[in-house]
């Protein structure tokens, strides 16, 4: 089996808001699937959380690399775009990129050997995990009532992030936690993201602290992104203060990003993004050495259905991933696939199939892809 070409398509007409070098408009490409096809009529996707553009720049020098290999070598051909973009800039679009291919390669493999990737990954350690619904905050009535919807529609976890969090005041940052706690119920799993990786974030250490004790009081289940990616010493202070676990790291991209934050005590869950930290062959390895180091891996999934099915496969491959991310609300999580997802007792179901288990909706990508062909053979 061989690679033949490898094409991409950006989703545009629904995206939805979030953390972005300026604000997101719905028509605004930042997320891109990737099509690797093989001689034998194989088609396998993955998923970047980048722009088009980008991901056509970045596989104009990687693809020297993949075409005419054999798919099934995921782990070597993802190994090898990381160690030839070492002029090139990895860690950035390159990086990226190699994101949605090595998921795409880890599809193929899967079809190829009739696997689900959670069992070519060395798993399965689960057969359903819980999804926690994630929003953006709002002032409290309005997110209150958001999240009530996501309970009755059957979420038991949930995550508030953004918006108007650390931005204010500490009056404003509790009367939010307040009525979310309130809206989800004294049982349900609750987190709080402050969006630290927003551009000129203000929150500081000192902030952080007497944050986490806030949180403490509405038994929040932790506390993500409370500083700036690069506050490393600061998240160690942090850590070691804080009463409610610490998670961080949805902008780090590669396994050597994460070393140095592992190392030195950093977080208690690192939250790797499978589509744009390296793919699935680096998560994996970012959550082996995060558990030698007693830490948990909870995947960052602000994506697409394809990075959703990656995320659902690489739970399935780590024994401490029980949760992970659903961005609500996203028609490219909703409408993308063709089985839409169902929550039964508020987890999901890994799909069994071969390699991902999902299937494009060929009206979906006509209605939100830049490349209303793609995945198709010709």
């Amino acid at each position: 089996m061989k690679i033949t070409r490898i094409e991409t398509c950006g989703l545009r007409g629904a995206t939805p808001e979030g953390g972005w070098s300026y604000e997101i408009r719905p028509d605004d490409v930042v997320h891109t699937l990737v099509a690797v096809h093989t001689d034998d009529g194989r088609v396998g996707v993955g998923s970047a959380f980048t722009t088009q553009h980008l991901v056509d720049a970045a596989l104009e020098l990687l693809q020297v690399h993949l075409l005419g290999r054999d798919p099934r070598e995921v782990q070597a051909l993802t190994e090898l775009q990381h160690q030839a973009s070492f002029w090139m800039g990895r860690g950035g679009a390159l990086t990226q990129a190699t994101s949605a291919v090595d998921i795409a390669l880890w599809d193929v493999a899967g079809q190829a050997l009739g696997q689900p990737i959670g069992t070519l990954l060395g798993g399965p350690y689960r057969k359903s995990v819980r999804p926690y619904a994630s929003t953006l905050m709002d002032e409290p009535a309005k997110l209150a009532d958001e999240l009530s919807r996501l309970a009755a529609s059957g979420f038991t976890a949930f995550k508030i992030g953004w918006g108007p969090f650390g931005r204010e005041s500490a009056t404003v940052d509790e009367a939010i936690v307040a009525a979310a706690r309130e809206a989800v119920g004294p049982d349900a799993l609750l987190a709080v993201d402050a969006g630290g990786s927003e551009a000129f974030f203000t929150g500081n250490l000192r902030w952080a602290i007497r944050t986490a004790h806030m949180l403490d009081a509405y038994g929040v289940a932790w506390f993500e992104e409370a500083l700036p990616p690069d506050a490393l010493e600061d998240f160690v202070t942090l850590r070691r203060s804080s009463p409610v676990p610490i998670s961080g790291g949805e902008v780090l991209t590669r396994r050597q990003s994460f070393a140095p934050y592992i190392a030195a005590g950093a977080f208690d869950i690192v939250q790797p993004d499978t589509t744009k930290g390296g793919g699935l062959s680096e998560s994996r390895r970012i959550g082996w050495a995060a558990e030698d180091a007693g830490m948990k891996l909870i995947p960052h999934g602000w994506n697409t259905a394809v990075g959703l099915a990656a995320d659902l496969q690489l739970a399935a491959a780590l024994p401490r991933t029980d949760l992970i991310e659903y961005k609500t609300g996203s028609a490219y999580i909703d409408e993308l696939a063709v089985n839409t997802w169902h929550l039964v007792d508020g987890r999901l179901e890994i799909p069994t199939g071969g390699g991902l288990g999902v299937q494009l909706s060929r009206e979906a990508l006509a209605k939100y892809g830049t490349n209303p062909q793609f995945g198709l053979a010709r």
